[in-house]
């Protein structure tokens, strides 16, 4: 008999209030309902993000409660250090897991051995992009493509190479971040549209305030540029400082 496949998922929450708990809840609920336990085994990390969340375990994970400052990458850098399974997603908290989603993704990888990184599908958002649902495997980094930053699912070992997700980005411009790193180090991603994790597009960040989720922008893509698009560093310490 056949152990079950390990794979570590890390979803980040933002419980502010009963709804957004609720959020998180129902991506838990549908993410264990997707797979059987006897084939896949979910090693699930919650990092809550609100500082001022009362304590709650959500079901069937392990929560945490970091101490340090927010940021995207950091709490997802925690996660992953806790965990150590083969195979590893990083999550939003607005997600719905449809059945078989990382059995897909799994057989995504051994068709192709040289597949480094994936992304499931999303029934709102890639037909109205010109991706079908069930119409093959896509290779590329496009952000928002086949690229989906609210939903990655890699292999351990690309760490070795790679090296921690870069604590620089808090927020916005992680999944281009991410996107550029496979590039620089030749690891090869595809969008698996026969895997469906649908994405509620944003519903926690939009609880942000106007002037909150500008300046969570701004500075990530001043300091994106100055990594990848060859700002200089003056220009990068000009323009952040005078955000504040």
């Amino acid at each position: 008999m056949n152990n079950p496949v390990d794979i570590d998922i890390i979803i980040l929450s933002y419980a502010k209030g009963p709804e957004l708990r609720k959020l998180t809840e129902t991506a838990l609920s549908t993410l264990y309902d997707s797979e059987l336990p006897k084939n896949i085994r979910f090693n699930t990390v919650v990092i809550e993000s609100y500082k001022s969340a009362k304590k709650y375990d959500f079901p069937n994970t392990k929560t945490i409660y970091p101490k340090e400052k927010f940021g995207y990458h950091k709490y997802m850098n925690i996660g992953i250090e806790m965990t150590q399974s083969p195979f590893v997603c990083i999550c939003n908290n607005d997600l719905e897991f449809h059945k078989g989603w990382a059995s897909e993704i799994l057989k995504a990888f051994e068709e192709d051995s040289d597949l480094s990184s994936a992304s499931p599908a999303c029934s709102i958002h890639h037909p109205n992009h010109g991706i079908a649902l069930n119409s093959g495997m896509y290779y590329g980094y496009e952000v928002r493509k086949e690229l989906t930053g609210w939903c990655l699912f890699f292999k351990r070992e690309i760490l070795a190479v790679t090296g921690k997700l870069d604590p620089k980005f808090k927020f916005w411009f992680a999944d281009n971040d991410y996107s550029m790193t496979l590039q620089k180090h030749d690891l090869k991603h595809a969008l698996v549209t026969s895997s469906i994790v649908n994405h509620l597009e944003s519903q926690t960040l939009n609880t942000k305030r106007t002037r909150e989720r500008r300046r969570l922008t701004a500075k990530e893509r001043f300091f994106y540029e100055y990594k990848w698009e060859g700002r200089s560093y003056l220009s990068y310490l000009w323009k952040t400082k005078r955000l504040k």
